[in-house]
């Protein structure tokens, strides 16, 4: 299964961005009518604002991805420093070109289920559009909160099942048998009462089919 998701992952490292970022006419309605028009940079953004331009402390982003989203904050967070992990090597590449130049970021291959960190290490984790792909979200959620410090901030957004039929077919019948996304899903219900049993505060958003959260531990 891990093999099949580093193979998905190649064949669409060329089209990951644009379908995100929404950039031609074919992704546009591809959000549209998939994802209930959702605006993947506006969600972007809003994640992105739980960190303060003036951060300073250890951040962990989990999975990077082609940094597509994040190289412009995290290039500008001079005095940090950030670790960016990926399973996969393709997408890893592609963020290394966008980030590699940093002295204060770092970009290796890793599994968030066997984060290789210190417990209560790292001052805010974040996690953007890949939760939904984690083959166990369940040890994901644990390594997260283990590594975090006391008072530190989990930020992210990913797919929740149960808000759109259309989307969930797409994400069940194409995204999860091409090896994009791992079953199985949480629904909002459920994503809340995880994140509440493991962090005292959560403040907790959904838009279409995403959720975009900030928790303190």
């Amino acid at each position: 299964m891990a093999d099949k998701i580093q193979n998905a992952y190649e064949t669409s490292k060329n089209i990951y961005d644009d379908v995100l970022t929404q950039r031609n006419i074919f992704s546009k309605l591809y959000i549209k009518l998939f994802w209930s028009g959702t605006d993947d940079n506006d969600i972007a953004r809003k994640v992105l604002s739980y960190v303060p331009d003036d951060f300073s402390g250890n951040l962990l982003d989990v999975p990077v991805g082609t940094a597509i989203f994040t190289e412009n904050k995290w290039s500008s967070l001079k005095n940090a420093h950030i670790t960016c992990i990926d399973y996969s090597m393709d997408m890893l590449e592609q963020a290394r070109k966008r980030l590699g130049s940093h002295a204060h970021i770092k970009c290796i291959q890793g599994d968030v289920g066997n984060l290789q960190m210190e417990n209560e290490s790292v001052d805010t984790v974040v996690s953007m559009n890949g939760f939904h792909a984690f083959l166990d979200k369940q040890k994901a959620f644990h390594e997260i909160w283990r590594v975090l410090k006391p008072g530190g901030d989990f930020i992210a957004c990913f797919y929740i099942r149960g808000k759109s039929k259309r989307t969930d077919w797409l994400v069940k019948n194409i995204l999860a048998k091409k090896g994009w996304f791992s079953p199985p899903f949480q629904t909002e219900k459920e994503l809340r009462d995880i994140l509440q049993k493991l962090y005292k505060e959560t403040d907790i958003h959904v838009d279409g089919s995403m959720v975009y959260f900030r928790c303190v531990k």
